[in-house]
């Protein structure tokens, strides 16, 4: 199967929920969602198994045979294989977890690095690669403000 009918079989196998305007698929046909965050998506056969290449990048469930959740865990590309109950394949696409970079500002000193999310205010938050001190002081801090609010 060509490259072209293969990204075309999968964009038809998935209907991804989305604001309007926007598109989760990249240019090759590949899922897009940000890290730390969840994404729908929607597929026209139901699934009775699906496989992350790298569990360590992204993580996907089944929340019922046609709607899967898929999960950016880490930065990177993996896989998403989708097969039926009879061990057919409904999809297979490349899932690219990438960084939001939108109302985010990261600090460099030296080679510590600090990231805050701006809007409306900067607070600390927690990324990957950030300093260990950091975001340590950040989820301490974090636990002590929901304590309190018990």
């Amino acid at each position: 199967m060509s490259f072209k009918v293969r990204n075309l079989l999968l964009a038809t196998a998935f209907a991804v929920t989305m604001p309007a305007g926007q598109t989760a698929f990249a240019a090759e046909g590949s899922v897009l969602v940000n890290v730390n965050m969840a994404r729908v998506l929607r597929i026209n056969a139901p699934a009775a198994t699906v496989i992350i290449g790298n569990p360590g990048i992204a993580d996907v469930t089944i929340q019922d045979p046609q709607t899967l959740v898929l999960t950016g865990k880490s930065f990177g590309q993996t896989n998403l294989i989708v097969l039926d109950s009879g061990g057919n394949p409904v999809a297979d696409t490349l899932v690219e977890v990438v960084e939001t970079h939108a109302d985010v500002v990261t600090v460099y000193m030296g080679r510590s690095r600090t990231t805050l999310a701006c809007e409306p205010a900067c607070q600390p938050t927690v990324s990957l690669g950030d300093d260990p001190g950091f975001t340590s002081s950040s989820i301490a801090s974090a636990t002590l403000v929901e304590n309190n609010a018990q």
